[in-house]
């Protein structure tokens, strides 16, 4: 490991995470006498980057990427690419480009294990991970199904208003002061001038947002209903887009309310809980509506706007997400959980292999043993304790990556290989339990 830190790379970002993280995680890399850059596609990436000497911005049109990037990585000898998602045309180019030059790929998502973990992997991630291909019984060895590792599980997200507010500060920048960047077009399917106005409309009503929230899960708790939850997802993430076989909410919604309609019990309701970042622009309450009338079951849904899952979760009796990583609370919890789409956690030892009528008739539960095995291998491999938007999760979080970045396998490899020991103890004793997280609330 010392000659690994000791040998000198170039690291070249492209986008990452709205805020200062990538920034912050270039600093620590240079403290160990490496080098860094970033190439920005727009003045939101480039307002975050500090040290703007070494930001490249990229200003010509999407299909001369390529042979910009090709001549950027010759020209600085780059010998690592740090990226935040996997599938962003800009990324997706960048990524094979690199392969096919022998330099090493990391890749940063939202935490598999939220909130108190972020994600880091190389070459690919979600649906491209490669946990994807790896045998279960490498995964989930019998060993420890039979005497499970038990580590809490994190019942809320840590730093939601910092997202939100970088966001829209992100946003803002494209929005009004991006004449450097003239051939800029988002990955989004709305323009950036929608996207700012969703931000900006989620921090200013903040507030009665919260009490919407707080009414529908009174509601909720004063119903003495048996329920299915739903958990939904961004339309526009990656996971959906990329990773399943619905491109819309409405989509996903119709094809599960004809299912719960024809064969849930008649006495069963069923939840509908959003994402706690969802801003209104896949209509999900419209579409409750329109398709409770179309089923016949408008008494029998009930729509959470966001809000904390954890309440909302232990009394379920069952959870159907297209690939949601909330679904492993679920799974933590030993409640019956159905996947629609590719998911990290989509073994067939925990989560159900019955087909989605099947499912609401009478939902299997899953192997809770194999599945804390499974919770485990994450925790030692690609989740990294710490947060992407607030400063103490930033700082915890960069703290712990050196040795990550600087080794030379993948965090699967090197755990499975032996080549590396086992991190339990990296941060992980500390953190509070779920009971007393639920306490708290």
């Amino acid at each position: 490991m010392n000659n690994d830190l000791q040998k000198k790379r170039m690291f070249l970002f492209l986008q990452g995470p709205h805020g200062p993280f990538f920034s912050q995680l270039a600093g620590a890399l240079e403290s160990y006498g490496h080098t860094t850059c970033q190439i920005g596609f727009n003045q939101g990436d480039k307002i975050f980057w500090a040290n703007k000497q070494n930001f490249v911005a990229f200003t010509l049109p999407l299909e001369a990427w390529s042979g910009f990037f090709q001549r950027q990585i010759r020209d600085k000898q780059i010998t690592d690419l740090v990226i935040y998602n996997d599938t962003r045309p800009f990324h997706k180019t960048a990524i094979q480009a690199a392969h096919a030059k022998g330099i090493n790929v990391h890749i940063f998502e939202e935490g598999y294990l939220r909130p108190y973990w972020i994600t880091y992997e190389r070459d690919g991630s979600n649906g491209n991970s490669k946990l994807m291909s790896l045998a279960q019984s490498a995964v989930i060895p019998d060993h420890l199904i039979l005497n499970p590792d038990p580590v809490p599980a994190p019942c809320h997200w840590g730093d939601m208003r910092e997202h939100i507010f970088y966001g829209a500060v992100y946003h803002w920048c494209i929005l009004c002061a991006n004449h450097q960047f003239p051939n800029f077009t988002s990955h989004r399917e709305i323009s950036i001038r929608k996207e700012f106005r969703l931000h900006l409309k989620q921090l200013i009503f903040t507030p009665a947002r919260m009490a919407a929230r707080f009414w529908a899960n009174l509601t909720l708790k004063l119903r003495t209903h048996p329920y299915h939850l739903i958990l939904m997802q961004l339309q526009h993430d990656s996971a959906i887009q990329n990773h399943s076989p619905f491109k819309t909410n409405a989509s996903f919604l119709e094809f599960v309310l004809r299912s719960f309609a024809n064969n849930a019990a008649p006495h069963h309701h069923l939840v509908i809980k959003a994402h706690p970042l969802e801003d209104g622009r896949s209509e999900i309450a419209y579409h409750l509506r329109r398709l409770g009338a179309k089923f016949d079951i408008n008494r029998r849904i009930h729509y959470l706007p966001g809000g904390k899952l954890a309440h909302v979760l232990d009394p379920a009796l069952s959870v159907v997400t297209v690939n949601s990583t909330a679904g492993q609370q679920a799974l933590w919890r030993g409640i019956p959980v159905k996947t629609l789409g590719k998911a990290i956690y989509n073994q067939n030892k925990f989560v159900s292999e019955q087909s989605l009528d099947a499912f609401f008739a009478d939902p299997k539960a899953p192997n809770l043993p194999a599945y804390r095995a499974f919770r485990n291998f994450l925790l030692q491999t690609s989740q990294i304790p710490g947060g992407f938007y607030s400063k103490a999760g930033r700082q915890q979080a960069i703290a712990r990556l050196a040795k990550k970045m600087f080794h030379p396998l993948d965090p699967y490899t090197a755990y499975l290989t032996g080549e590396i020991a086992h991190n339990k103890q990296d941060g992980l004793a500390a953190l509070p339990s779920a009971a007393a997280l639920v306490a708290a609330e």
